[in-house]
């Protein structure tokens, strides 16, 4: 059961001019079961995207990244879950080819301006006919209004759909930003087992485009953690169609602001749905760590507490076995930590004080906060001025049961 996840209705959910997206039975895995996406983007539209640093990444990675370098225009996206096409070798890498190709005919593209994504198991090979035999109905099926559908269709082990969507106002035009991601399990940083694409009808430069999905993705995606595990997939889109009245072309237009606010608003949303239905979660963690030195101080120790798998087993008992927390900060690679200027808080309960256990702490405080649904951890290094936070969940029996019996 995911914690807290919140999705929007029908009516919460915003068309995005230039983006039309169709659906698709492949049977990849499931029979009569949407397992195929496609995107179809406007000529005026531009494109960014960042993806996994896992050397091991698969085949439709190397493509995706390849054509997004051809110079030629992204046009399409075609998507398939229930099958990784990693592991796969030059065949998977032919798949990968031959999907975009079949799509590309569909649409008068090149098949360079086709971008490739899949999500599923590892070490099996692709089934490119069922894929290239259910690409005709996608296409028949493009409209700007299946982003919900999209969200259902993009889901391997996810209980819930991921979508976010907003309107802003900038200046006299009205605006859009909507997207949509995938993710359960197989979640860390540097990219994670997870897709996600987010559109806005306003036109930006590739280059502010290119910087804006860093700035995302660094506050987002890259900062949430389920079970540690980078997975071969992963990749988070943005799309700016050019398609509205507002067009930006640097940091320095006034608008841009409001549009970077609302742009972060959307992925921390998502990135966030990721966790909340992480596989088997039944707790929300916030990890802050402040007074780091810098910020690679302050995420080292708020991963080594969000890694440690006897903190999220005491988050799943609620059991307030603090000392876990206190170990799994020692264990963070800092030569120059330094015990007896930490604090440490459950909410705004405050457990540790500078070296020792806080006087005021009882420990049926502790198990109040440790039975809540969300719970943030906020520890202080007194040794500057960093602060990161980032997102993860328990870990439960259900996370085990749910990982043995993926393939089965």
């Amino acid at each position: 059961m995911a914690v807290n996840l919140h999705i929007p209705s029908q009516s919460e959910i915003y068309a995005v001019a230039g983006v039309d997206i169709g659906i698709a039975a492949a049977g990849i895995r499931k029979p009569d079961h949407n397992d195929l996406t496609i995107f179809s983007l406007s000529d005026n539209s531009r494109v960014a995207g960042v993806f996994t640093q896992n050397r091991f990444c698969a085949a439709p990675v190397h493509i995706a990244k390849a054509h997004l370098a051809s110079g030629k225009a992204p046009r399409a996206f075609v998507i398939n879950t229930g099958n990784a096409n990693a592991g796969t070798g030059e065949t998977g890498m032919a798949a990968a080819r031959q999907t975009c190709e079949t799509l590309a005919k569909l649409l008068k593209l090149r098949p360079e301006q086709v971008l490739p994504f899949s999500t599923g198991v590892i070490l099996e090979p692709l089934p490119t006919q069922k894929i290239c035999d259910a690409l005709p109905h996608a296409v028949e099926g493009l409209t700007d209004r299946n982003w919900f559908h999209a969200a259902h269709s993009i889901m391997t082990t996810d209980t819930q759909p991921k979508i976010a969507s907003q309107r802003l106002d900038l200046g006299t035009e009205t605006v859009h930003v909507t997207g949509i991601s995938k993710g359960s399990g197989m979640i860390r940083p540097n990219m994670a087992t997870m897709l996600a694409f987010i559109a806005t009808d306003v036109g930006l430069s590739q280059a502010l485009l290119n910087e804006t999905i860093q700035t995302l993705a660094n506050q987002s995606f890259n900062r949430i953690t389920v079970d540690g595990d980078t997975s071969t997939n992963d990749a988070f889109m943005l799309i700016a169609t050019g398609e509205s009245n507002v067009q930006i072309q640097s940091s320095a237009d006034p608008r841009y602001p409001a549009l970077l606010q609302t742009l972060s608003e959307i992925s921390l949303d998502l990135a966030q749905k990721i966790v909340r239905d992480g596989e088997g979660a039944t707790k929300f963690i916030r990890i802050r760590v402040s007074e780091a030195q810098s910020s690679d101080d302050a995420l080292r120790v708020a991963y080594a507490i969000a890694h440690s798998p006897l903190v999220k087993t005491a988050f799943f008992a609620s059991d307030p076995n603090l000392g876990r927390i206190l170990s799994a900060i020692g264990n963070a690679p800092i030569a120059t930590l330094d015990p007896s200027r930490i604090n440490l808080w459950l909410d705004k309960l405050h457990i540790f004080k500078q070296g020792e256990r806080n006087p005021d702490y009882n420990e049926s405080q502790g198990q109040a906060v440790m039975q809540q649904q969300e719970i943030e951890v906020h520890v202080a290094l007194g040794q500057g001025n960093s602060t990161e936070t980032i997102y993860t969940s328990d870990l439960s029996h259900d996370y085990v049961s749910i990982n043995a019996d993926y393939r089965s």
